[in-house]
């Protein structure tokens, strides 16, 4: 396979550099970088990562519960479908802000006691939930959510770099991620049928008794972390300001906002199939989750060396999914291999756009980290309400056909950045 040059020259610039370093038995200073801490035994760090895994499973599990128990939902609460989708949207409103703001507001706190309140918070959000007379009062339980939201994922990378070799963190990423696309395999699905046989609340109810697994298990398996340096808005802003990462934040809103529009809506969107019954849009959302998971570790083996090839193809298998799901009610075969395709498209678009923040930013890497999840909340902040009022107003079809173009077109925007930023004479490292 003859490999692109880009991505080779991005790959031989990824080589670790010599430096001065001084050792200690317990941490190792490197020349302009901060102390580093001894990785956690294998055992230990394992048994932290999936606590980790735990996290983003329940985590991603109640953000994306409300798109599989929409048409109940709404049904309850005497709400339009496009107004129950909107609790995406909010949750995402608070998520974004403490993503950008969580560690400048606590720069000392032990970050392993802050993802435990976090977690605990999401459980008060989820019981709300459960017990909500209204709109209003679900929509203020979500925003609590998102802040747990937010502040897990912004924590998540530094966190990992702190439990395993340097060598070894983005496959520790990978296992974080993994939790995200088994939500989608096993949570959401089986929040759907545990909605048709008990009723949506008692949904949100299990889902606050696995965070409180969850926090629990975080207190017990990850070690104190402290909080590094180069946080706050200062140091945002001048992530920022490096050559080709506004375009390409830019993009990664297109095609994740692309993505959002479409699923949010993904039960109404299902729902036009002749035949469609739960039971069936069960098996498709399964579905949905299986190519993540797939797309989650395939794509992930693939990527380092393959990004610019990855950072095209990836949004483009994401908008194909998006218009082909939209097109199934007049071609129902279409559906089913669909689902497939976006699923494992979405599952592994993570690890394509943590890899390419790395590659433009090499030395701010917490800082882009934040940035790039503040753009994926703003990204389900703007899908999932332009996708409501699309489907409110011009229907399914027609946003799902727009949701794709959007996913295509920030494609091949964030692919542009790096020959951008090689054209600028910066090679990442």
């Amino acid at each position: 396979m003859t490999t692109n040059p880009i991505d080779a020259a991005a790959s031989t610039a990824a080589a670790p550099t010599t430096s001065t370093t001084t050792t200690s038995p317990t941490t190792s200073t490197t020349a302009g970088a901060a102390t580093a801490p001894r990785p956690l035994p294998p055992r230990r760090a394992g048994f932290a990562l999936a606590t980790m895994f735990l996290g983003s499973f329940s985590l991603v599990t109640a953000e994306f519960l409300p798109p599989g128990v929409l048409t109940p939902v709404a049904l309850d609460l005497e709400v339009s479908e496009g107004v129950v989708g909107l609790s995406v949207s909010v949750t995402a409103l608070t998520a974004l802000l403490t993503a950008l703001g969580l560690g400048a507001l606590f720069p000392r706190t032990d970050r392993r006691t802050l993802l435990v309140v976090l977690a605990l918070g999401a459980v008060v959000s989820n019981v709300l939930v459960a017990v909500a007379p209204s709109i209003g009062v679900l929509m203020a339980a979500r925003l609590l959510l998102g802040a747990a939201l937010g502040g897990y994922w912004s924590m998540s990378l530094v966190i990992a770099t702190q439990l395993v070799p340097a060598d070894r963190v983005g496959r520790a990423m990978m296992v974080v991620n993994a939790g995200t696309t088994v939500a989608t395999v096993a949570g959401v699905p089986l929040g759907v049928i545990l909605s048709a046989a008990a009723g949506w609340r008692v949904v949100f109810v299990a889902a606050a008794v696995v965070t409180v697994v969850t926090a629990v298990a975080m207190r017990v398996a990850l070690p104190p972390v402290a909080p590094t340096p180069g946080i706050g808005w200062s140091a945002t802003g001048r992530a920022l300001r490096s050559p080709g990462v506004g375009l390409g934040l830019v993009a990664i809103v297109a095609v994740i906002g692309g993505h959002f529009a479409g699923y949010t809506y993904v039960r109404p969107a299902l729902s036009l199939l002749p035949g469609s019954d739960v039971g069936t849009i069960a098996v498709l959302l399964a579905l949905f989750g299986v190519g993540g998971l797939v797309g989650n570790f395939a794509i992930g083996a693939l990527v380092d060396r393959h990004l610019s090839v990855l950072l095209l193809t990836v949004p483009v298998a994401i908008g194909a999914g998006v218009a082909a799901v939209g097109l199934s009610a007049a071609v129902p075969l279409l559906v089913y291999p669909a689902v497939v395709v976006w699923g494992a498209a979405f599952g592994g678009v993570l690890n394509v756009v943590q890899v390419w923040i790395t590659r433009m930013m090499p030395g701010q890497v917490e800082a882009g980290s934040g940035l790039v999840v503040a753009a994926f909340q703003t990204a389900i902040i703007l899908g999932s309400a332009v996708g409501g009022l699309g489907v409110d107003s011009v229907g399914v079809g027609w946003t799902y056909l727009v949701a794709a173009v959007a996913a295509v077109a920030g494609g091949v925007l964030v692919r542009s950045t790096l020959s951008r930023r090689y054209s600028d004479g910066v090679a990442p490292v």
